[in-house]
């Protein structure tokens, strides 16, 4: 079995000297960060119909705009790692996602086609940022620890899509206007966001440390990483988006059952995430992931093969379940390799926020040109790649003295 985790100091506190205590509280603290992140996200996406009336767009208009969000983020993503080497971790992170957090009341704020755009560009963007930031410090909270988190963390950021979509829910079904309900939502989770950073690492780089280049191809091993996530990414954003389209089209249930297999897939992906750290710890990232890749592939088969809507269901609960951990774990071993994590872990962003923004298209495409199972067939594939590519996410250490440092008590 792969080995995990940092080296340890023979007082028994982990490396960077801080005390066990100070560890457990940074690394709640980055959970209810990624938990404020995801919350963002779920309350967004329930007032999507109410933003579209508001601005008189047609659906492909829509799809338009809702291409901003990831090309923003792929565009600043690099920026992150620069702007955390000038201003320190925490701080970095305290503001990049009080700019996430304040954006979510930008989209309801539009009247027209061209200002929805550049609000759900700058959303994108801020979004983007925020994301390299709190997974770098996930990655280094979790190597100072020595032990995985990187699945709980993510596993957390869907259970605050889960609040924030249950709350704009809410809102929405009690006809509270969009504008207020994403205004007070971005208040209160900005504040959120502030609290939950006081207690993240604050680090530092060195003074003889030059800063990160503002753009730059990521790594070659990035790459490579990023493709096993574009694997999972990609199942994922066809999942999520045509898993009902596929039990009402293909196997003609009816609405509500349709509906359920979406709901079947997220649950089954947040609570494997939510346990997924036990099993990285037993088995390793590696293991883990050809076990998943397994899981999802014979998902992806019995969605395909489906004769009866329980047989669809249980396949798409199996390809949440089969691709939950794999984009934490790409983050981690990103973030571990060569001297500049930021930069590593903003290539992986990049190419993973790039298949969820081809994956509904693609689908679609496919779909129209052949048929839904057809496309189904095509996840499936990409779902077995997760088996061959596993072996890039081998967690090693960075081969280096750390470049980073805890900010004395002093300046906190």
């Amino acid at each position: 079995m792969e080995s995990f985790g940092a080296s340890h100091r023979g007082d028994g506190a982990p490396d960077g000297g801080l005390p066990r205590w100070r560890l457990r509280r940074a690394r709640f603290a980055i959970a209810a960060v990624f938990a404020v992140h995801g919350a963002v996200t779920g309350s967004f996406a329930t007032r999507v119909p109410w933003i579209q009336e508001h601005t008189g767009i047609g659906a492909g208009q829509l799809g338009i705009a809702l291409a901003l969000p990831a090309i923003g983020a792929s565009v600043s993503m690099p920026l992150a790692g620069r702007i955390s080497h000038r201003f320190g971790a925490r701080a970095a992170l305290r503001g990049l996602l009080a700019l996430w957090t304040g954006s979510l009341a930008l989209p309801a704020l539009s009247t027209s086609m061209p200002a929805l755009c550049c609000a759900l560009f700058v959303y994108g963007a801020t979004a983007g940022m925020a994301d390299v930031a709190m997974n770098a410090l996930g990655v280094e909270t979790e190597e100072r620890l020595g032990r995985p988190i990187m699945s709980g963390l993510h596993g957390m950021w869907s259970v605050g899509a889960l609040a924030g979509s249950a709350a704009g829910t809410a809102a929405a079904h009690t006809d509270v206007d969009a504008r207020t309900h994403l205004a007070v939502a971005a208040v209160v989770l900005t504040a959120l966001g502030a609290v939950a950073c006081q207690g993240v690492l604050d680090l530092r780089s060195a003074p003889d440390e030059h800063p990160p280049p503002r753009f730059a191809l990521p790594p070659v091993s990035a790459l490579a990483i990023g493709a096993v996530g574009f694997c999972a990414v990609f199942a994922e954003g066809a999942s999520l988006d045509w898993s009902a389209v596929y039990l009402r089209d293909v196997l003609g249930t009816s609405a509500g059952l349709a509906a359920a297999s979406t709901t079947a897939f997220a649950c089954t992906m947040a609570a494997a995430r939510l346990v997924g750290d036990a099993v990285v710890g037993r088995f390793g990232p590696v293991r883990t992931v050809r076990a998943g890749g397994v899981l999802a592939t014979a998902g992806g088969l019995l969605v395909v093969l489906a004769a009866h809507p329980v047989m669809a269901l249980g396949g798409f609960a199996l390809i949440g379940m089969g691709i939950a951990v794999v984009v934490p774990l790409a983050f981690a071993a990103a973030g571990r390799r060569g001297p500049a994590p930021s930069q590593s872990i903003a290539g992986v962003a990049t190419i993973t926020y790039t298949s969820g923004l081809l994956a509904p298209s693609a689908i679609g495409s496919i779909a129209d040109a052949t048929s839904l199972t057809v496309s189904f067939g095509l996840v499936t594939v990409l779902a077995s790649g997760l088996v061959l590519g596993a072996g890039v996410l081998r967690t090693e250490g960075r081969g280096a003295a750390p470049t980073v440092r805890e900010a004395p008590a002093e300046r906190r």
